[in-house]
């Protein structure tokens, strides 16, 4: 099943690049949310930098269904949000949040992917 997201990948800026996949959610990708949750867990397989990016605005049932997300270059959401790039090389476990009306993330303390 093709998913018509909102960037096209082949007009691209290489603003983040050699991170490897993450996992993004089509409410950022297709809906054109900003990102509101990010964190980083152990990556699931090779290639994959562990990144998960979110609305932050996901219900359960939205969040179960995996045909709601994509894997892709990471790349590819620093494109979509780019106030995600300082961040990429922070360890597995962190966490970051971003309120509707903030420009910056700030870090998680109550939540890990790890838990």
């Amino acid at each position: 099943m093709s998913k018509d997201y909102l960037l096209d990948e082949s007009r691209m800026k290489k603003v983040a690049t050699g991170h490897g996949l993450c996992v993004a959610s089509d409410e950022v990708t297709i809906e054109g949310y900003p990102v509101g949750l990010m964190y980083r867990e152990k990556p699931s397989k090779t290639g994959d930098s562990g990144w998960r990016f979110f609305s932050g605005c996901e219900d359960d049932k939205f969040l179960n269904n995996p045909k709601n997300h994509s894997e892709l270059d990471v790349n590819v959401i620093a494109n979509y949000d780019s106030s995600v790039v300082a961040l990429l090389d922070s360890p597995i476990g962190s966490v970051f949040e971003k309120g509707p009306d903030a420009d910056e993330f700030v870090a998680v303390a109550d939540w890990s992917p790890l838990d």
